[in-house]
């Protein structure tokens, strides 16, 4: 393990706690601060997703972030009280899966938080979920598994952001029957802005993981090394998904319903209805 990581590592361990039932567990503020969070404004709106995403799990969200209060120093020996969280191994692991990507801190958190049952417990839950939460869920494990594919495309030679765009193009026109990104986009009748991503349901969104996911373990396993090898990789297994869903006579991407909302929306109405649940969590103070 490098220096960095090892080090790192130990500030997660330095804040971890013990309750008194010998469980062990973190604090948010602690959390924010060993993630580089100057502002609980921003952290708070990262436990938010975290919530949501535990909810969508199938998981009670206070059994993985009850909300305590506290007394802190607010100078010349003064206190207020200010809302805290005490958070299972778990909750943290849908926290730092929900933070700033581009934080390193973020990165080492996610494999320090792991936890090898979620998929199998997602799995067991996902059917049960309306079609908005689907899409939720989907659309966060594409987060994640996009960060791997970047990755792995820059270990095999993607490096400049117009090769990376090359690269995408690639995967969409061999999933979408040559349509390529702006096609799709044009298709979908989105804003400039809009990513075509947040307008997928759940089963386009699920056939375009597949094809994240197969990617990033393809370009892995044979040890990619050019950009060009990199884009036909994608294309290819991209292309071996869509000739399989028309084997099995499934609607194509191209052909399946945009829905109505994005992603976003459906995030903050989610959100919303949490705040507003019996349970009345603090989900923003």
């Amino acid at each position: 393990m490098p220096k960095l990581e090892a080090v790192e590592y130990e500030s997660f361990e330095g804040i971890k706690q013990t309750d008194e039932d010998g469980i062990e567990c973190w604090f948010a503020r602690d959390l924010q601060k060993v993630l580089d969070y100057s502002k609980w404004e921003n952290f708070s709106k990262v436990l938010d997703r975290a919530m949501l995403a535990c909810k969508n799990s199938g998981f009670d969200v206070n059994d993985h972030f009850p909300d305590i209060r506290k007394m802190v120093e607010i100078g010349s020996g003064a206190q207020k009280q200010v809302v805290d969280y005490k958070l299972t191994r778990y909750a943290c692991y849908l926290i730092v899966q929900n933070g700033d990507p581009r934080k390193e801190i973020i990165a080492l958190g996610q494999t320090y938080f792991t936890i090898q049952t979620r998929r199998q417990e997602l799995a067991d839950t996902f059917n049960q979920l309306d079609e908005n939460n689907k899409r939720l869920v989907v659309r966060g494990n594409i987060k994640q598994w996009n960060q791997l594919l970047a990755e792995a495309a820059c270990n095999a030679g993607v490096i400049t952001d117009e090769e990376f765009a090359i690269f995408q193009n690639a995967g969409y026109m061999g999933l979408y029957g040559g349509l390529t990104v702006a096609d799709i986009h044009n298709r979908k009748s989105l804003k400039n802005k809009e990513k075509i991503l947040d307008y997928m349901g759940s089963t386009e969104l699920i056939a375009n993981l597949f094809r994240i996911s197969q990617t990033e373990e393809k370009l892995k396993l044979d040890k990619t090394d050019s950009a060009q090898e990199a884009n036909n990789t994608h294309y290819k297994i991209a292309d071996k998904i869509r000739n399989a869903m028309k084997e099995m006579g499934t609607t194509l991407p191209e052909n399946l319903p945009t829905p109505d909302k994005s992603i976003q929306v459906i995030e903050r109405e989610e959100i919303k209805k949490l705040r507003n649940s019996k349970s009345k969590l603090m989900l923003d103070e």
